[in-house]
């Protein structure tokens, strides 16, 4: 970045400091945002390009992207830019054709390496894409979200519950900040189909659903490694960023197996229940969960085989686990929702056909009082298993909009709300509430304990210790 002057206070080199409101923000309620200087983003005809700005330009972010090259994308952020040219490249190493788009908006944008700096010196956004690892999600989104940008997180939303509040609040805040998660089954055609025919009582009263994926597909249930020599390409402490921890730089962290290891990703809850528990959450809107309990393989780090509890330093999750969800409020009657990762399949119910099998990649089956449907990872190829309900299913008008493009759309369907064409497919309204069930499962796992929770107080109840893992410390400068 030469040509910029001096540097500013996180030890970047610009010419910018860091303004005031930011600087205090911490500690303020989302009311105090709504009436500031950088509330109101420019109003955006259909004909307009949105002038994007894309933090985690690699790896998820450049597929995210790639959706929206017909845009003005204005400048990228990312902490290792030989490996987001690396993710253009084909076998033989040149640019692969179908990336040639790509390749052209990311050598058009500015780049930048620290998402600070970025939102500190460009004053052209409009709306920013975060695909980062989890645990810089909700602090990026709060820089965009105070200055009235429109913004698509990646799943998760945020890796704790009190950020996900705090998104929910901002949201709030400024109703035409149009907000997405970036779970993509959420405007599949076929995912809405299945909305349908669960609210249309097909399969009858629902007090039971499966859920299971595949995940991890990453190393987990293994200490933490020695650290290794820092790559010349890669910035290291703005990669750790808000992690408040001195971890050397180990390729088992990035730029993928972060997912599993504990101060930056929220494992394979985590990074599939947003796309799986969307559609029980979204059916039958139960509410917050009121009890969880997980039951797991054994941590990394304990000396003896037969040693399953949690050990004081946590490094990387359980490479197994299954969670009990209870929603004791739920509005149809108490629910019962049962997660399953790590390869781990639901018992088979009875009725079940003999020859139909659950797929190993992930899915849910909902269990009702007249049959069962059961479908893919987000959403695809619902089934319903029970005599005479295709023909019930038949009946079930089409009640809720179909997103352009569908699973393929879902990016372009937060760039055709912010120009006022579609409604938003899944906003920070609804995705904050998925986002803390799906938490919770992970505060279940890491507190070893069931846990009862009080969602009004935002409390976990029986065990004062769970409660410490419903936020995080953050590093000095890197503060929600």
């Amino acid at each position: 970045m030469s040509g910029f002057r001096g540097n500013d206070a996180y030890g970047n080199p610009t010419g910018i400091t860091r303004r005031g409101l930011i600087a205090t923000s911490a500690g303020l309620g989302a009311s105090a945002f709504a009436d500031s200087a950088f509330a109101a983003a420019r109003h955006l005809a259909p004909s307009d390009r949105v002038n994007i700005a894309v933090i985690g330009a690699g790896g998820q972010g450049s597929a995210n992207m790639s959706k929206l090259t017909s845009q003005n994308i204005v400048c990228t952020t990312d902490v290792d830019y030989d490996h987001v040219l690396e993710s253009l490249k084909d076998k033989t190493g040149a640019i692969a054709p179908s990336k040639q788009a790509l390749k052209d908006a990311y050598d058009k944008a500015r780049r930048y390496t620290d998402y600070r700096t970025m939102f500190d010196t460009q004053k052209d956004i409009d709306a920013v894409l975060i695909a980062t690892p989890d645990h810089h999600h909700a602090v990026a989104a709060r820089h965009a979200m105070e200055r009235g940008l429109h913004v698509f997180v990646q799943k998760p939303l945020t890796y704790t519950i009190e950020e996900s509040r705090k998104l929910a609040a901002l949201a709030k805040a400024n109703p035409n900040m149009v907000t997405q998660m970036g779970n993509q089954g959420h405007s599949g055609d076929d995912g809405r189909r299945v909305i349908e025919l669960i609210r249309g009582g097909v399969i009858g009263k629902v007090s039971e659903v499966h859920v299971w994926t595949n995940r991890p597909v990453w190393p987990q249930g293994v200490s933490r490694p020695a650290a290794q020599p820092t790559p010349a390409s890669l910035d290291w402490p703005t990669w750790l960023g808000p992690a408040d921890i001195d971890w050397g730089y180990n390729s088992e962290y990035a730029h993928f197996n972060w997912r599993g290891w504990t101060p930056f990703g929220s494992g394979a809850l985590g990074d599939m229940g947003a796309h799986l528990v969307d559609f029980p959450f979204w059916a039958l809107d139960p509410g917050l969960p009121t009890k969880v309990e997980t039951r797991h393989s054994r941590w990394a780090g304990n000396k003896s085989l037969w040693d399953t509890k949690r050990p004081a330093e946590i490094t990387s999750y359980p490479l197994a686990s299954i969670s009990r969800y209870e929603f004791g409020k739920a509005k149809g009657g108490p629910l019962h929702m049962t997660w399953y990762d790590g390869g781990l399949l639901p018992p088979t119910p009875p009725g079940f056909p003999s020859n139909m099998s659950m797929s190993g990649d992930g899915g849910v089956l909902f269990v009702g009082s007249h049959g069962m449907l059961m479908h893919e990872t987000y959403g695809e190829k619902p089934v319903l298993i029970g005599e005479g309900l295709d023909d019930k299913a038949k009946k079930i008008p089409v009640s809720l909009p179909r997103i352009k493009g569908g699973i393929s759309g879902h990016e372009m369907n937060w760039i055709r709300a912010i120009r006022g064409e579609e409604k938003i497919s899944c906003p920070f309204e609804y995705a904050t509430q998925l986002n803390e069930t799906m938490n919770l499962g992970v505060v279940a796992l890491r507190t070893d304990h069931v846990i009862e929770y009080d969602a009004v107080a935002g409390r976990v109840t029986n065990v004062a210790e769970a409660n410490q893992y419903l936020t995080r410390q953050y590093r000095k400068g890197w503060e929600l």
